[in-house]
């Protein structure tokens, strides 16, 4: 159990919440979310003990072992993949050490013999003998090769070593888990394991997540930072929506009844004040007006974008038609022979193991990368547009403010308007005139999208489009995707995306594709597509 007290933190004089008092109780998993910037990763460092509140307190049991999500990839650098996962419980990773050192001495004394005898004792409460069976069973549930196991971290790429810090955290079965953005990374296959993993966990566990198909396999509650104050709602996150919503539209109800209760006292109390024979009831109506408070509705940190795309024209029956395209990196192929045609309509998600495959697809029918072979030919009505996976190019050395950034493709010129795409993106005021190359990671995004918006493309790509967004934009982002009426090709890690906008799915790998007019869950269920993906990549399959 957490016990939270009066805890404010405060940043240069800004609180980012205050006055909190809440408990999380054992057993349950409780999912924090907030715009970016509310505190959502700062109060986890809070309740970890690695920030000091500006105020209040927090109480951990001191028989409760408290674990958490390292986000320092470099800590481990010298450490093996399975020296790094023990390291998560500290003590047990203390005895484990002292252990091998001593019985790696050269002579054995007498107090030598005596300390072997304390540490074998505790080793076995600390179910040292199973130790690495544990970590080796959370190693490979995560993802991570056993070969890899007794590599050292520092020779790791960074995507495992992301798996072997996670597999760290869950080590010992802690009696409290702190997870930050714990899907990062991960593929469908090892983020099901995951929701599994913490679905059958007695352990308390706090998380921040913007993976909202995880809030909703794993959250018993939802923890929402709004407002400078912290809330806690019984559900997942889809019922957090709801339940949000509804909370907000009765609070203006309200204030509305009360601004209607307060211009009827108003008005009577002036027409009757000087009225000897009413003098009374206007007196009357002065105390109840001074009674009734109209509460003005907090401001919000969490604020929705409006992402609306729309075509300049329909796209024709001819939109793309690719044939026994391939690709390689240096040696490696990335993908071979894939082969299919576009249809007016088709919103298809591109999936497979590799990320710098889907990468080199969307830069080839870009005519950014000549194809290693193969040919594609695009119809004589389309227009595409496009968001790249990284997108350093378009600010790095640009010394320009949003609004002239945003004049650079061309289209309508007129300050108002391409204010009216900022300002669609939340730049506005002065916001619009922010230097392009100061923007964070998110702003990037929302500048990328709103250029998407100008150009009007009747056929949209995006390469990761999720990154970097909080989970206001990428539900505005998902909404965007759902209406849009003519052709999306995109590639993600969100899985509520990839779930609720793809009506098709090709998958690229180095043996060659598969083209499966279905969603994306029936993609992953059914059987037949899974022994098409086991002749691809023999039986360790994963998205």
């Amino acid at each position: 159990m957490i016990t939270v007290s009066n805890i404010m933190v405060n940043f240069g004089g800004q609180p980012l919440f205050e006055d909190v008092n809440v408990k999380f109780l054992p057993g349950n998993c409780y999912g924090i979310i907030g715009a970016n910037g509310a505190g959502k990763s700062t109060f986890l460092k809070v309740l970890s003990g690695d920030l000091e509140p500006s105020a209040g307190h927090v109480e951990i049991p001191k028989n409760q072992r408290l674990a958490k999500l390292e986000q320092d990839q470099f800590k481990y650098d010298h450490l093996t993949a399975l020296q790094t996962v023990y390291s998560g419980h500290k003590r047990f990773y203390e005895v484990y050490k002292e252990r091998d050192e001593l019985y790696a001495k050269a002579e054995f004394t007498e107090e030598d013999g005596v300390r072997s005898t304390e540490l074998e004792a505790e080793y076995a409460d600390l179910n040292g003998y199973e130790a690495e069976s544990e970590a080796g069973s959370l190693l490979s549930g995560l993802g991570v090769e056993e070969s890899m196991h007794e590599r050292i971290m520092g020779d790791l790429p960074a995507g495992v070593k992301v798996r072997v810090l996670l597999a760290q955290a869950l080590f010992g079965q802690p009696d409290i888990l702190l997870l930050d953005e714990p899907t990062n990374n991960l593929d469908v296959e090892t983020t099901a394991w995951l929701e599994d993993y913490l679905a059958r966990t007695t352990a308390l566990v706090i998380v921040v997540s913007h993976d909202r198909h995880f809030l909703n396999e794993v959250c018993t509650h939802i923890v929402d930072i709004d407002f400078r104050q912290l809330r806690i709602y019984v559900g997942n996150y889809d019922f957090w929506v709801k339940a949000s919503e509804l909370a907000l539209a009765q609070r203006r109800d309200q204030q509305r009844k009360n601004a209607d209760k307060a211009k009827d006292l108003k008005a009577f109390i002036q027409r009757f004040s000087s009225n000897a024979s009413k003098a009374r009831q206007a007196t009357s109506r002065r105390k109840l007006l001074e009674k009734l408070t109209i509460d003005q509705l907090p401001v919000s940190t969490r604020r929705y974008p409006h992402i609306v795309f729309q075509s300049q024209r329909p796209c024709g029956k001819s939109v793309l038609t690719v044939n026994n395209l391939s690709a390689s990196l240096g040696d490696e192929v990335l993908f071979e022979n894939v082969s299919f045609t576009l249809f007016q309509g088709d919103k298809v998600a591109f999936v497979g193991q590799d990320s710098r495959a889907r990468t080199a697809f969307f830069q080839i029918i870009r005519g950014e990368r000549e194809p290693d072979g193969g040919t594609f030919e695009w119809g004589s009505t389309i227009t595409t547009s496009y968001f790249p996976k990284e997108n350093e190019d378009y600010f790095d050395e640009v010394t320009l403010n949003l609004i002239d950034w945003l004049r650079q493709d061309g289209g309508e010129q007129w300050e108002e308007s391409v204010r009216g795409y900022l300002g669609r993106m939340l730049f506005t005021g002065e916001d619009a005139r922010k230097q392009a190359q100061v923007l964070s990671g998110g702003e990037r995004v929302r500048c990328m999208l709103a250029r998407m918006m100008r150009v009007e493309g009747n056929v949209l790509i995006f390469d990761e489009p999720t990154n970097h967004l909080d989970l206001e934009s990428i539900t505005a982002l998902n909404n965007g995707l759902k209406i849009f009426s003519e052709v999306v090709l995109f590639s993600s890690h969100d899985r509520e995306l990839v779930s609720t906008v793809a009506n098709r799915i090709i998958e690229l790998a180095p043996k060659g594709a598969i083209d499966a007019r279905v969603d994306f869950e029936d993609y992953i269920s059914s059987d037949s597509i899974r022994d098409q993906r086991r002749k691809l990549y023999g039986n360790h399959i994963s998205l």
